[in-house]
């Protein structure tokens, strides 16, 4: 029969629906009946995605015998930690406290208070490699509710407490140092890995936040070992397993210093925030492959991760027949099969598919492990004629692949990576000169506006299948008003500037720390629970403080609102200590900190978008890499009108050509500079250091 988890909309939680585990979702019910048969509670929290988590509920909680000690002994409940990252952040750092380390499954262990005294991570059924079974652990901590309570609950709340101290963040804010965003630069370079690209060891984790810091570093300093590290870490990814070669798109991350071996599964925020590291070094270089590479992971979102009410999917799975990565390796043979002899013989070649190959049961991992022009001079080709064949013979093999049973997708829809794949799409959208991607990036907007923003202005959290439920969290109000000033610049409809004004005016009535500074992860309304966080460290994806940070400064030069410049700069400050410590844990802050404290014109364009010279200086203002500014536009016959836009618009007029441009800073601004050629002449001072 299957258990409670059936009722839920959560993929994650519906794989659970069958096992013999007497599950509960996180509820009052689950509470209250710990408390009524004074039994502990298991907290098992995991993600669809996670291959970890598969194999552990294949081997234990399938298991017949340990479910049903589980239930007799305790009260499960079963977490989707992209659904409650509330709760995973929290039982996260108490795991973390115990053991030293952390990942998912979690494994803890609570009092029927939700204060947790015993946890861990993934545990085999039965004791193996020197790890104790699973059995023992459920055995084990039984024991010890019931013979030795006293030392349990005192482990309980002294763990709270630390986690309490935890949740309240740095204890008062600091200034910002002189030279703080040079240093992060130093201690990011050092650790950069000159053999492989990248940040550190294996694993090797993509570091989006840091790229994109180093590409605004350049920008400022013009350093060339900046730009050697962005520049040979994005073509190292690109050139390995960790990017699918056929279907676009980054897996997760890469299990060796290579790039090689990626862990399989797909998550929408990788490649949200992967994408403008792209467009950042194609703007820089002018090199093809960095908009190939854009443009191919785009368009796999658009393919494969959008649903037709208008959001993007979550994450693919690792697994498809129950096997990490069958999806997506290869043999010989089966290119053979499909390309002929003489064709799978260059393109085996070329993305290094050999007969014993490079993964498991001797298939390969497509990647590149020759430069192509080494490859088309074995050929005697040209690199631009090897280029075509390949592309024409992907496409084919791309064909043939989407005919295997797939990875399983989590398709429900978050606010907070819908926000991220919003502001990707609409910087690809300029950049790439691509309008399907503006108007995906445009449905996502209305499509989450109107059904995750509810009566009060207060957006839900998660969307599946028609239902939205769960209250937001900081990231999913920041990052999707991030993504709605990148929407408008690319449109340039207020609309989207309203929308996310009211979204930071929420966040500073119900999500600000007026003691300390910066923001609670959590809204005075949410649940209560044994902790009230504050996100300050980046980890996959941007933490909520460092996003309200940057969209605070980017509205508030779009918009004159200098409340929101002190707002980012509290929060700031509130940051500095986070971000002299661990530099690299907060690159989204210092992206911010750059933004704020550095030279960033306010770009105001009399002109209709839609004339031809206003146009043009447009489309050569979004071919040019200025990473600081902000852009605003209005038709001369709309430069008057109200909306968020009148403070930037106020006191200037058209020209005798269009457009007239001008430049402002700290709302103070130059005299107009009138027509395509003359704002185009502009864009390049600008650009220059």
């Amino acid at each position: 029969m299957p258990n409670r988890l059936a009722h839920e909309s959560s993929p994650y939680l519906l794989q659970h629906a069958n096992n013999p585990v007497d599950w509960f979702p996180w509820g009052e019910e689950a509470i209250a009946r710990a408390r009524a048969e004074d039994k502990p509670i298991f907290l098992s929290i995991g993600y669809s995605a996670c291959h970890w988590c598969h194999v552990m509920e294949h081997e234990s909680f399938e298991n017949e015998a340990i479910a049903q000690l589980m239930n007799d002994q305790f009260v499960c409940v079963k977490v989707d930690r992209e659904e409650r990252p509330d709760l995973d952040q929290i039982y996260m750092n108490a795991v973390q406290l115990m053991t030293g380390r952390g990942g998912w499954p979690m494994s803890v262990f609570l009092t029927p208070e939700l204060k947790p005294f015993y946890g861990g991570t993934y545990w085999p059924p039965t004791a193996r490699g020197g790890m104790p079974g699973f059995d023992q652990v459920l055995l084990a901590v039984s024991e010890a509710w019931r013979e030795r309570r006293t030392q349990a609950l005192e482990q309980a709340e002294s763990l709270t407490d630390h986690l309490a101290g935890m949740a309240a963040g740095p204890a008062e804010p600091k200034e910002l140092a002189p030279g703080l965003v040079q240093r992060a630069i130093g201690a990011t370079l050092r650790s950069f890995d000159h053999v492989h690209g990248g940040f550190g060891s294996a694993p090797k984790f993509p570091h989006p936040m840091d790229l994109r810091l180093l590409a605004q570093h350049w920008f400022r300093t013009r350093d060339a070992e900046s730009l050697h590290v962005l520049r040979f870490t994005l073509d190292k990814m690109a050139a390995g397993g960790i990017y699918d070669q056929l279907g676009g798109g980054f897996h997760r991350y890469s299990t060796d210093a290579e790039w090689l071996v990626p862990h399989f599964e797909k998550m929408l925020y990788d490649n949200a925030l992967l994408v403008p590291c792209y467009l950042d070094a194609f703007l820089i270089t002018g090199e093809a492959d960095y908009a190939r590479v854009a443009r191919e992971t785009c368009d796999y979102v658009l393919r494969e991760m959008t649903d037709a009410a208008g959001g993007f999917y979550s994450t693919q799975d690792a697994d498809s027949e129950g096997v990490e990565g069958k999806f997506f390796v290869w043999t010989p043979a089966e290119i053979e099969a499909v390309l002929g002899k003489d064709a799978a013989e260059t393109f085996c070649h070329a993305y290094g598919v050999t007969p014993h190959g490079n993964f498991e049961h001797d298939t390969s991992i497509l990647h590149l492990p020759h430069r192509l022009s080494d490859v088309a001079t074995a050929l005697l080709i040209t690199e631009d004629e090897l280029r075509v064949k390949l592309a024409g013979w992907r496409v084919k093999l791309l064909e043939v692949r989407g005919r295997r049973i797939p990875p399983g997708l989590d398709d429900k829809v978050l606010v907070a990576w819908n926000g991220m794949m919003i502001d990707a799409l609409a910087q690809a959208a300029g950049v790439l000169d691509e309008p399907r991607y503006l108007t995906a990036a445009q449905h996502a907007a209305a499509f989450l506006l109107k059904e995750m923003r509810q009566a009060d202005g207060s957006l839900l959290h998660t969307w599946r299948h028609g239902k939205a439920r769960l209250a937001a969290y900081l990231d999913d109000y920041t990052c999707l008003a991030a993504g709605l000033v990148s929407l408008y610049e690319a449109d340039f409809n207020e609309a989207w500037l309203a929308a996310a004004a009211e979204l930071m005016d929420h966040v500073q009535k119900h999500f600000v720390d007026p003691d300390r500074g910066g923001y609670f992860y959590t809204a005075t309304n949410h649940e209560a629970l044994i902790a009230r966080q504050k996100d300050f460290y980046d980890n996959a994806v941007p933490s909520g403080n460092s996003m309200a940070a940057l969209a605070l400064v980017k509205l508030g030069k779009l918009l004159g609102r200098t409340d929101y410049l002190d707002a980012a700069e509290r929060t700031m400050r509130a940051a500095a200590g986070i971000v002299e410590r661990a530099p690299q844990a907060a690159g989204q802050m210092l992206v911010a900190i750059d933004l704020a404290r550095g030279s960033t014109p306010e770009i105001a364009i009399v002109g209709d978008p839609q004339e031809a010279e206003t146009a043009a200086a447009i489309h050569t203002l979004r071919d040019t890499f200025l990473p600081r500014k902000v852009v605003a536009c209005r038709a001369p016959d709309k430069i008057s009108s109200a909306g968020p836009l009148a403070a930037m618009f106020a006191g200037k007029s058209a020209g005798q050509e269009q457009p007239a441009v001008y430049v402002c800073e700290h709302f103070t601004c130059q005299a107009p500079v009138l027509g395509r050629e003359a704002a185009e002449s502009l864009w390049q001072q600008l650009s220059s250091p």
